[in-house]
């Protein structure tokens, strides 16, 4: 059996639990979550929900899962690591920050923990990954979603985002320079990045899309192994414009891979 410490009870910790529940039973438990407020009641069929740090990690567990968001991983990143306990991160965009990125590693370097960065909302990464192995030459990544995600983002000082009539570039450059300004949405490029060519050497484009009520992501790739162009559709979370149905998926897919005896795409 195991046992996870869920950092986060928003639209993705909420959907984690309800499969770890319905799907997973028999493989895994939630001893216990995080959160930033009290909650009444304060324990769900077993699972401690708590807003102090203490409290939940005093609970025994294999793997932390964050699904909180970016100051989550900076407060108690290393600190997990060093406990020596797996820390998964969906979060990815934490890692702009390399010192941050750097500590995380030596400390799971120390401990024997695993810092593990799940696809999350971007699939491909296995090839990208294989290809930076042989080396790769440029990745270019496209994010698009519609006006109505990039509410109380940087965009809305650039544009009257409801009186867009047509998909307008809200951002051209890195994922390191797009972390400072769309902190909520470079989750998935920065995975890219880290799996990839890097940061700084990444190019991303942000646009605000009309035509579309989804997500769409988009890579392209190129390298000694050749070329590719990955392009995935995604619906929305219903509770968070900003976050895709398949992030709840694919983190419950690696964890899996994790208590199964067949691992398939890593």
């Amino acid at each position: 059996m195991l046992k996870i410490g869920l950092l986060g009870l928003g639209a993705i910790g909420s959907d984690v639990i309800e499969m770890a529940k319905n799907e997973f039973a028999d493989r895994i438990e939630i001893p216990a979550v995080l959160v930033r407020r009290p909650r009444d009641p304060a324990t769900i069929n077993g699972t401690v929900i708590t807003n102090d740090f203490d409290t939940f990690f005093s609970k025994e567990t294999d793997l932390i899962l964050e699904v909180a968001g970016h100051s989550t991983v900076q407060n108690y990143g290393e600190h997990i690591l060093k406990a020596g306990r797996d820390f998964m991160v969906t979060s990815v965009g934490a890692f702009t920050d390399d010192t941050l990125y750097q500590k995380c590693i030596k400390a799971a370097q120390a401990s024997g923990a695993r810092l593990i960065i799940p696809s999350a909302g971007i699939g491909s990464l296995d090839t990208l990954s294989a290809a930076a192995v042989g080396g790769l030459t440029s990745v270019h990544m496209i994010v698009r979603k519609d006006p109505s995600a990039w509410h109380g983002t940087h965009a809305e000082t650039l544009f009257d985002l409801d009186s867009l009539k047509e998909p307008t570039v809200i951002f051209e450059g890195t994922p390191r320079e797009g972390a400072a300004l769309y902190p909520q949405n470079v989750n998935i490029s920065a995975a890219v990045s880290l799996a990839g060519l890097g940061l700084d050497k990444t190019r991303l484009t942000i646009i605000a899309d009309t035509e579309i009520d989804t997500h769409v992501c988009e890579i392209h790739a190129e390298g000694n192994f050749g070329s590719y162009s990955f392009s995935e559709n995604l619906a929305v979370a219903e509770t968070n414009r900003k976050t895709g149905k398949i992030v709840a998926m694919a983190v419950m897919k690696t964890v899996r891979q994790m208590v199964s005896p067949v691992i398939i795409g890593v």
